[in-house]
């Protein structure tokens, strides 16, 4: 079990009556929310057992003690979720057997559960065509299953929104000041031969990761598109890059056809409607300006101090 209580450098008063019992130490997110939690006088702590062993579950749950448990974990893939096409058994257990187990504990001891999810379940289709900004809502079940990833992805929600202490957090293609971090979006398109060049939407974690917080602090429930508002395409991702952090940058695209050549599985494509979330937190901003307020704005002032 490893914890924190906000105790390096200067630590801030612990957060009355806020206990977080995070699964996903290793993970993106998962690291992520340690440091916020630190930042804010959170007290929190990382679970050690593995979420499909119930038994190290309860275990975790008697020894912390949270008001709140965070699922951050699950098989994504590395180095991208190909990985799970080759590896159907493990993915299975941590992505369907080990969310609804964690989802099935915390209702048992009447714990809510923020689950960070995905957005990559659904593909444009003739009812939302790309480029018409006509968004899947969190009323849509999923319409994509290419990839054994976004198929037990969209397994597992359909299962999991039954339970009524588990927020659903679908998170897409995610962006953060963390460039050189192998899950960041940015680090993966900025090192492949070719990308398409296609609207998403996608997550500024730096903005919304504490919007999350709150979203446990409220104690929201249901499934919520957690994407900023609107679209942004690979090629508007690297004008960003290369306009604010590296100037030599370039790249080439290709299309669909020819990115499905070197893939195990297809991707997805989508927008996703975020007028809920947007509703409840109006301060979150549309992506473009997200992206370069979080990530690029910070990475360019790094520059600019590196090279002084």
């Amino acid at each position: 079990m490893v914890s924190g209580d906000g105790a390096n450098g200067n630590p801030k008063p612990l957060a009355p009556g806020l206990k977080f019992l995070i699964y996903g130490r290793t993970g993106c997110i998962g690291g992520l929310l340690g440091k916020i939690c630190e930042a804010q006088g959170i007290s929190f702590a990382y679970g050690s057992g593995r979420l499909e062993n119930r038994e190290s579950l309860l275990n975790d749950i008697a020894a912390v003690q949270p008001s709140h448990v965070f699922n951050a974990a699950g098989a994504t893939g590395r180095p991208h979720v190909d990985w799970c096409e080759f590896n159907k058994t493990e993915t299975i257990r941590s992505n369907v057997i080990g969310a609804l187990n964690i989802a099935d504990v915390c209702s048992q001891k009447g714990l809510p559960l923020i689950f960070y999810s995905t957005g990559c379940m659904f593909d444009y289709d003739s009812d939302h065509p790309i480029g018409s900004g006509i968004g899947f809502t969190e009323n849509d079940a999923s319409n994509y299953s290419g990839s054994f990833f976004s198929k037990t992805k969209g397994m597992v929600e359909e299962l999991i929104k039954n339970f009524k202490n588990v927020c659903i957090l679908r998170v897409r293609m995610p962006l953060f000041s963390d460039l050189t971090h192998h899950r960041n979006f940015i680090k993966k398109i900025t090192g492949y031969e070719r990308v398409v060049n296609i609207p998403n939407s996608m997550t500024v974690l730096d903005e919304l990761l504490p919007i999350s917080i709150e979203m446990a602090k409220r104690n929201l429930t249901g499934i919520w598109n957690f994407t900023n508002p609107g679209v942004l395409t690979h090629n508007e991702v690297l004008e960003m890059y290369r306009d604010y952090v590296d100037p030599n940058f370039t790249w080439k695209n290709f299309s669909l056809e020819e990115q499905a050549k070197v893939l195990a599985a297809p991707r997805c494509n989508n927008e996703l409607d975020s007028t809920k979330l947007k509703k409840e937190f109006p301060e979150i901003l549309p992506i473009k300006e997200s992206a370069i307020k979080y990530v690029f704005e910070p990475n360019k002032k790094k520059n600019k101090i590196n090279l002084a």
